[in-house]
């Protein structure tokens, strides 16, 4: 029997992760897979779990902490889709402000439960409408102009674009063919090498060739990042987590 594959996406807070999550649920769905998710909502009232029961697909939560915080909560609920549910395709939505992933979640999964889950590359969204600003990279014209965030608070931001095995432009409905060109060159030299791809994941443009890549490549959790935890722990504190 094969193992199940496990995708993990990433990414600040309102970049569409569960967005996108939901319409791969389904997609995989279609496909005859059966497919479980694990939220990881801090929210009170669960929003994000609602979002993605409605796919119909069973979906578990990690709640009261950050996957890496939790990580023994995570497998448990991963290990409860694959063996009870006998989920094809698990998919995890970490808490929009968290990073040092790949550290602390993505190398003990392959490395003490790799016999467990075939390991996809970890997936960072970002919303292609405020990367340019948040980044400070050379200006380009964009149709909107995202308020700045602080500095502790962006350098999550940009931890998590660091230790992403793949960058995904999210929202590019809403940049022009010429800006989303200006934006991926500037992504390609600030983080060479690093695999990218876009899309929408609203209207669904651009999501099967992510499903495509994070369901055929192999190398996971291949960037660790250094971390300043002072800095990220006031950054975390400044968004109210």
């Amino acid at each position: 029997m094969s193992l199940p594959r496990l995708i993990l996406v990433g990414g600040f807070l309102g970049a569409g992760k569960t967005t996108l999550l939901a319409q791969a649920a389904l997609r995989f769905k279609a496909q005859g897979k059966r497919v479980g998710l694990v939220a990881n909502d801090q929210a009170a009232q669960l929003v994000d779990t609602e979002v993605l029961k409605a796919t119909g697909a069973r979906v578990e939560e990690v709640a009261g902490g950050c996957f890496c915080c939790r990580f023994p909560d995570l497998i448990a609920a991963l290990e409860r889709l694959a063996e009870k549910d006998q989920a094809d395709v698990l998919l995890g939505e970490p808490v929009g402000s968290c990073t040092d992933l790949s550290a602390t979640v993505m190398q003990p999964l392959k490395d003490i439960h790799g016999s467990q889950f075939n390991i996809a590359p970890l997936s960072v969204l970002v919303d292609s409408t405020q990367v340019i600003e948040q980044l400070q990279l050379p200006s380009a014209k964009h149709r909107t102009v995202a308020e700045r965030f602080p500095d502790n608070v962006r350098y999550i931001y940009e931890k998590q674009l660091e230790e992403a095995d793949l960058i995904v432009l999210n929202k590019v409905d809403f940049l022009s063919g010429n800006e989303l060109d200006v934006l991926k060159t500037l992504l390609a030299e600030r983080f060479p090498g690093k695999p990218l791809v876009s899309m929408s994941a609203q209207n669904g443009e651009g999501i099967d060739a992510w499903m495509d890549y994070v369901c055929t490549a192999r190398i996971a959790g291949r960037h660790i990042v250094a971390v300043d935890y002072d800095t990220y722990a006031a950054g975390e504190a400044a968004l109210g987590w």
